[in-house]
């Protein structure tokens, strides 16, 4: 089986913006290659830290012109999924480890009309989600152990990546791949080699010299040129 491969998307992390400017920040990125706009939710207990809440994420949405990526680091996400959805969510994606009822919280997902993702820590084996694959639009790849920015990618993400595909293929699953976690020019890549649909990253945008926008169209082009060099990609193929 050799499939159409699908252009990669971009979304940049709101958890490396200048938090007291974020509608500026969120204007900035409506006319930037930005695909997506990732937003990090951390309770302090699925995690060691604490991030944005509801409020953040309904100020962020009012300006917002690219579907927001949601990421829920947080025990019992069952019960914020359609406050997430209501305060301006277009993506939601939970982890495997907080959810003992995984399929129940994926459909809650999708009868919102959200787009229904699942995360894996590193250590989560991409295995365990055969019996789910064919339900989720994402599965989202930690490169790093999350709770915190700035970390270094892990080298056995590519290797993860490139079986999750393999897993992804073998049972029919249109799912995305996404990756969180020490991207940059260095590994993006690789990554799409290996199989990455969405690309997120942080520091590597908002921290750059030359600001979110030029970080984010050299990232662009540098993906365009690994994307000439890969079989069966369509220019048209990007899904948002």
């Amino acid at each position: 089986m050799n499939p159409t491969r699908r252009a990669p998307l971009l979304a940049p992390s709101f958890l490396a913006a200048d938090l007291a400017n974020l509608q500026a920040e969120t204007e900035r990125l409506a006319t930037s290659a930005a695909d997506w706009l990732h937003f990090d939710v951390m309770d302090g207990r699925f995690v060691p830290n604490i991030s944005f809440g509801l409020p953040v994420l309904q100020a962020v949405a009012r300006y917002a012109k690219q579907p927001i990526d949601v990421h829920l680091m947080i025990e019992e996400p069952q019960h914020y999924l359609a406050a997430f959805r209501d305060a301006g969510a277009t993506n939601i994606t939970v982890h495997y480890e907080a959810c003992p009822h995984l399929h129940r919280v994926v459909q809650q997902i999708k009868h919102l009309g959200c787009r229904a993702g699942v995360a894996l820590n590193p250590h989560t084996p991409v295995a365990l989600l055969e019996d789910l694959a064919a339900d989720l639009d994402v599965v989202l790849v930690m490169s790093v152990n999350p709770g915190f920015g700035g970390q270094a990618f892990i080298p056995n993400t590519l290797k993860k990546v490139a079986m999750l595909k393999e897993l992804l293929l073998d049972t029919g699953s249109d799912a995305l791949i996404e990756v969180d976690g020490g991207v940059s020019l260095d590994n993006a890549g690789p990554l799409v080699e290996a199989g990455a649909d969405v690309l997120v990253a942080g520091n590597f945008v908002f921290s750059a010299p030359e600001g979110p926008v030029a970080t984010l169209a050299r990232l662009r082009k540098h993906l365009d040129e690994v994307e000439a060099g890969l079989p069966n990609l369509s220019a048209a193929s990007r899904q948002q």
